[in-house]
């Protein structure tokens, strides 16, 4: 029998087999690992930023073969058009009418390399579903597959045919995580890996029915009154920063309630902690605020002392 607010150990066994099964081709990077997790628990979308070569692509792929779902990859280029993306009708002599050609975005998993490639028009393809999980073609709906997640990479070193991503469509995105470079001991592993030509093989480790379960679990994760004000108290104050000219939204509130949710999933409890909360609140906000042109801060140093200025809660005496 679980004791209350554990995790039922069905969870926690799906769970770690998806964490293992990744860890078979990804070495380290295990919180990377977790946040792709919460994303899928929070249906939601991930940014993933880092410099080329330190395996944003090969998470991508990895992630999706152990969950068993359909993955789809594109490589984006300004000339890349948003009919390379969503499909288009074409015309289909044997039948002697037009048929949808569905493009890459009608897959489970869709990761979209270098998206700051794209032009504005062609990224602009991607808002609908992302918000929807629906496209729209040539005034069709389309509803998309469920599980859907989009897993999109940029460099933090391209200048150069590059697009600035809006805000509208950055804020789509639950989470902004940075890649870093492996330690020591992990490249070690990894060149040594690679070098001997030791290939892994991912096999799905979870089922469509059991991803559906843990996605029910997380909305369930309890999140008790102090910790969301807490919450709710952080993005308010990057609204009223002189460092900040765009706070975060009502958006940023109900993403980092989600995904704080999914982190004590996968943690183990079926409650959220201040903590959780605390670790998320960079990946929830740096790609929200905008800093102000005249300042030199960044987006990452004034998170920190947000976190810093706003008191952390302690658990009430009435338990609550």
């Amino acid at each position: 029998m679980e004791r209350q607010g554990e995790v039922p150990a069905q969870a926690r066994n799906l769970i770690g087999k998806l964490v293992e099964e990744c860890q078979k081709v990804v070495v380290g990077k295990v919180e990377v690992i977790e946040s792709l997790l919460a994303t899928l628990f929070s249906e939601g979308h991930i940014l993933l930023e880092g410099v080329p070569g330190v395996a944003k692509t090969t998470l991508g792929k990895t992630f999706a073969s152990a969950l068993g779902l359909e993955f789809r990859r594109i490589q984006c280029t300004p000339d890349l058009m948003p009919a390379d993306i969503l499909g288009t009708h074409i015309f289909d002599q044997s039948k002697g009418r037009f048929r949808l050609e569905k493009g890459p975005i009608f897959s489970n998993m869709l990761l979209i390399d270098e998206i700051n490639r794209n032009t504005p028009k062609t990224n602009s393809a991607v808002l609908e579903a992302m918000q929807e999980r629906q496209v729209t073609i040539e005034g069709e709906t389309q509803a998309l597959p469920n599980p859907f997640m989009i897993i999109a990479t940029q460099s933090p070193i391209d200048f150069h045919g590059v697009f600035p991503l809006p805000e509208v469509l950055i804020d789509r995105f639950l989470l902004s995580l940075k890649v870093d470079y492996p330690s020591i001991e992990e490249e070690v592993e990894i060149t040594g890996r690679m070098t001997a030509g030791e290939l892994r093989r991912i096999a799905p480790v979870i089922t469509g029915e059991q991803i559906s379960y843990l996605v029910d679990l997380s909305r369930k994760v309890y999140v008790a009154p102090h910790v969301q004000t807490y919450l709710v108290s952080l993005i308010h104050k990057t609204r009223g920063l002189e460092t900040v000219s765009l706070g975060a939204s009502p958006r940023a509130s109900i993403a980092l309630t989600k995904v704080a949710r999914a982190r004590a999933l996968i943690k183990g409890r079926l409650y959220v902690l201040p903590d959780d909360v605390k670790f998320l609140a960079p990946s929830v906000l740096r790609h929200r605020l905008v800093v102000s042109a005249d300042q030199v801060a960044t987006s990452d140093g004034i998170i920190e002392e947000i976190l810093r200025e706003v008191p952390v809660p302690h658990k009430p005496l009435n338990g609550d």
